[in-house]
């Protein structure tokens, strides 16, 4: 046959894994940010430099040859380190040896720890808000997703819900504090009250504590590492990218007992092996000192007093941030449009990009909020606190 004739081939249908999941809220409105040239307080990154010394540890780790395959579960000495500042913090001592994983960032961790524990048909609980990659994660892994709302307005655990959400198929519970959206800060008393609940079931946890050096106004950060009887059953993500102003480094870690990282790990191994090898050299080096996550509150505090204060003259109502980088705002005094229209309107016409709260849902919650972001440049924030008066 002529192979003018021939037939093209069709192009392959794929069933997708995440049928319902398309572009995400940030990508949509980063580039209508840029589209529009609005001061860009979505996406959750500093657009400010990390202190130039930790770039300089990674010139000196590449130029002195530190550029294979470090182990699989990490460089040895920022394992060290990590188990050392958990310590010192959250006073348990893991095995850096067999109980500290170095990440490809905490998202990647996040989906490594759900890959290994849930099975088809467990059920899996999260609490709405919650960031985008919770549920696909349990959905990738076969898991069915349980939704428990936080209390609306003050985003507090609600402890009743998550009692009756619990079953015999339950295998996991999924934890956010700081918290990304809501800028919540678990309390001890409401750890203790999740140890309390999780205590007469085999329930793993997931505790995703990627803002753990955010904490506001005196305030401590309460790990799960610091609750025995949580930190026995949790994996406990962190970020040096959110810690040391590098998110696009995307180096995470995870602590959990021996026996779940020996999991954790069985599946870390086949979808990203190990982790860029400067970095973790630099990171370790870095982290000698430990003023740098230590002085963090204080900086994040500065910026958020700044921005709070600015608000304060604009028609949006500022609610508590009492950790991350983030601040909710209450947009009612200005529009009665849906969170996503008023996003979008407010970045073309007031030229300030923000996150609609109700992309942090499934199918949506309309409580006329959007999501700010203050990791940014005093300048950036005063710009925009400029636009916003204008409202």
């Amino acid at each position: 046959m002529p192979a003018d004739t021939v037939t093209p081939a069709r192009t392959p249908h794929i069933a997708s894994r995440l049928p319902n999941v398309g572009t995400t809220i940030f990508t949509i409105m980063s580039a209508l940010a840029q589209e529009t040239r609005a001061v860009n307080l979505g996406q959750g990154f500093p657009d400010f430099d990390c202190d130039p010394a930790l770039p300089a540890h990674v010139t000196a780790a590449m130029r002195e040859g530190l550029n294979q395959y470090p182990p699989m579960p990490g460089v040895p000495l920022l394992r060290e380190r990590v188990a050392g500042k958990m310590e010192a913090l959250y006073g348990r001592r893991y095995d850096p040896a067999s109980e500290v994983t170095i990440t490809a960032g905490a998202t990647q961790a996040i989906l490594t720890a759900v890959l290994c524990c849930v099975h088809p048909g467990d059920e899996v609980i999260v609490l709405e808000p919650c960031y985008d990659s919770y549920a696909p994660n349990v959905e990738l892994a076969g898991g069915r997703v349980v939704r428990v709302p936080l209390v609306p307005g003050s985003f507090r655990p609600d402890f009743d819900r998550i009692a009756a959400a619990l079953s015999p198929r339950t295998r996991l519970v999924m934890i956010n504090s700081p918290h990304n959206p809501s800028a919540t800060v678990w309390t001890r008393a409401e750890m203790q009250r999740l140890a309390e609940l999780l205590a007469p079931t085999s329930v793993l946890l997931l505790s995703d504590e990627v803002y753990e050096h955010m904490v506001f106004d005196g305030a401590p950060h309460v790990s799960a590492a610091s609750i025995p009887a949580l930190a026995e059953r949790a994996f406990v993500v962190s970020s040096f990218g959110k810690t040391y102003h590098v998110t696009g480094w995307k180096v995470g870690t995870v602590a959990a007992p021996a026996s779940l990282s020996a999991e954790f790990r069985k599946v870390h191994q086949f979808n990203v092996f190990t982790v860029n090898t400067p970095m973790q050299h630099a990171l370790a080096r870095y982290m000698e000192q430990a003023a740098p996550y230590l002085e963090l509150p204080a900086f994040y505090q500065r910026k958020r007093d700044l921005f709070r204060d600015g608000l304060a003259r604009t028609r949006l109502r500022t609610l508590p941030s009492q950790g991350s980088y983030f601040q909710l705002v209450d947009y009612s005094a200005v529009s009665a449009l849906p969170e996503a229209e008023f996003c979008q309107w407010l970045t073309r016409e007031v030229g300030v990009a923000a996150i609609p709260l109700s992309a942090f849902y499934e199918g949506g919650f309309e409580q006329g909020l959007a999501r700010l972001c203050f990791a940014k440049r005093d300048e950036t924030l005063h710009e925009a606190l400029l636009r916003l008066q204008r409202l």
